[in-house]
């Protein structure tokens, strides 16, 4: 599986069977994802919650490439009002879309259209946890704070092998916090996210990598910069 970090929240996993998932894509107000929105092609999409700088600009691209959007029901209604195919899920759920299959699970966070003129309610906000055809799980914890669900639902019950945090605290979990989430959810990988994209959410993506190792010896750091991508 190849994995590719637009920036911000927003990642790309490309499956061995050729299958595109597009997480949260924030991309033309993204300041550190320097690509045209026509350069994606996927063939889902998934969204965290309903904020900008998540729901970003899911609608212009699913209808670009035509394709399936993952998403809480509240989220789903909005989408599928536009004409867009949205499936609304709701946490514990998943869904197998050609061998992969797409849970949602809980994030401690706000979701809201903040986009629109009139601020509306976008429903729970989520995370995902991916299980690709060669078995390999990657845990995307959206937005979120600490809590107990990252120990006891997806580390004891998930185990996925790459656990993907925010670390740029105001709106989300700062470095140590998410150092503790690593080492409750135990994966082989650690890959941290939406932090520098903006000056409020400043983090040293070394010192999080110094706190894994005290935390979590046997968990990976990998640091990603915006549009690098990997194969895991």
């Amino acid at each position: 599986m190849k994995l590719r970090w637009l920036g911000h929240s927003a990642f790309e996993f490309v499956s061995d069977e050729g299958i595109d998932i597009l997480v949260d894509p924030f991309i033309r107000a993204n300041p550190s994802c320097k690509i045209p929105i026509d350069d994606l092609n996927p063939d889902v999409i998934c969204i965290t919650h309903g904020h900008a700088d998540h729901f970003g600009d899911a609608v212009e691209i699913a209808r670009n490439s035509n394709s399936f959007v993952v998403c809480n029901y509240e989220i789903s209604n909005y989408l599928q009002r536009k004409g867009i195919d949205a499936i609304g899920i709701n946490v514990g759920a998943v869904i197998s879309l050609n061998g992969i299959n797409i849970r949602m699970l809980d994030a401690r966070h706000s979701s809201s259209y903040d986009f629109e003129m009139d601020i509306g309610y976008a429903g729970n906000p989520c995370s995902f946890l991916f299980e690709f055809e060669n078995c390999l799980k990657v845990f995307h914890a959206g937005d979120t704070a600490l809590f107990s669900d990252l120990k006891f639902v997806v580390g004891d019950v998930y185990k996925p092998d790459v656990a993907i945090l925010p670390i740029g605290n105001i709106f989300t979990m700062d470095p140590t916090e998410a150092a503790i989430a690593a080492g409750w959810i135990n994966p082989k990988f650690v890959i941290p996210m939406h932090y520098n994209s903006f000056p409020s959410i400043k983090q040293d993506a070394n010192q999080f990598r110094q706190l894994i190792k005290k935390e979590s010896p046997d968990c990976e750091t990998i640091l990603l910069n915006p549009l690098e991508e990997i194969e895991l």
